[in-house]
């Protein structure tokens, strides 16, 4: 009798570390799980993002396209994990029809390559280059899991890595004009050759490039025939003002 008591007691311990230990796993489980679902709502929120700071850049229908469909697949695995999370169902419906509508514009709408005018404001600027530099990661990112060919990676990574080059181009420009105009030469000597010097290693090569490397060697030519005249200006000044020095030295001294 004892024996079967203290084998129904063993039995029963057995059972609820088996309970727990299950259970422990359930929630081991649910916890991964909430953690992907969370993981996808940022890469959605981040596309959301993205696509409304692509107001601020010239018109590229392709990477909305890009943006809608990496959000979709998103969405779909958030269905997949928990599919009993509210409203799920409909987002993806909704990024269905947005997806579809983007195709349709980028299949009837070319990538606008005009240039844009730099806003003045220095936070903006920042902003735009920031918003270039996640749509590259965000790329590569998608080609590395094969949800964007080669070839189209190429294609909108070039894009951007130009766009880039020229915010980074024309914002040195603009400072280096602005300080020569203040008369203030060798702050616009750095500026222009630091441009100079992004142009030569950039892996963009193209027209732009060839022009705008033409247009600073010529501003920097002009740049240091001014250093020269100042220069001159400055040891002529100078050496008259040592003249004066010594004349005042030398003359005779007057009799009282």
């Amino acid at each position: 009798m004892i024996a079967i008591i203290i084998g129904l007691i063993i039995a029963l311990i057995v059972i609820v570390v088996v309970v727990s230990s299950i259970q422990q796993h359930k929630e081991k489980l649910e916890a991964e799980k909430r953690v992907k679902v969370a993981k996808q709502k940022a890469v959605i929120d981040e596309n959301e993002d993205l696509i409304f700071n692509l107001a601020n850049l010239p018109n590229n229908p392709n990477i909305v396209k890009i943006l809608n469909r990496r959000s979709l697949n998103a969405a779909k695995t958030m269905q997949e994990l928990m599919p009993e999370v509210k409203g799920i169902k409909k987002r993806v419906q909704e990024l269905q029809s947005r997806l579809k509508a983007s195709e349709d514009l980028a299949n009837n709408q070319a990538s606008v390559e005009d240039h844009f005018t730099l806003p003045d404001n220095e936070q903006q600027l920042v902003g735009i280059l920031q918003c270039i530099k996640k749509l590259r990661v965000v790329l590569k990112s998608e080609q590395n899991k094969g949800a964007l060919d080669a070839q189209s990676f190429t294609a909108e990574d070039q894009r951007l890595a130009t766009m880039q080059l020229k915010i980074n181009i024309e914002s040195l420009v603009k400072r280096g004009t602005q300080a020569f105009n203040k008369e203030m030469l060798g702050s616009a000597r750095q500026y222009f050759e630091k441009a100079l010097q992004s142009l030569a290693s950039s892996t963009v090569k193209n027209d732009y490039v060839a022009t705008r490397q033409s247009d600073i060697s010529n501003q920097l030519e002009e740049i240091t025939d001014a250093l020269k005249h100042t220069n001159a200006k400055d040891a002529a000044k100078k050496a008259k003002s040592e003249e004066n020095e010594l004349d005042l030295l030398f003359q005779p001294k007057k009799k009282w």
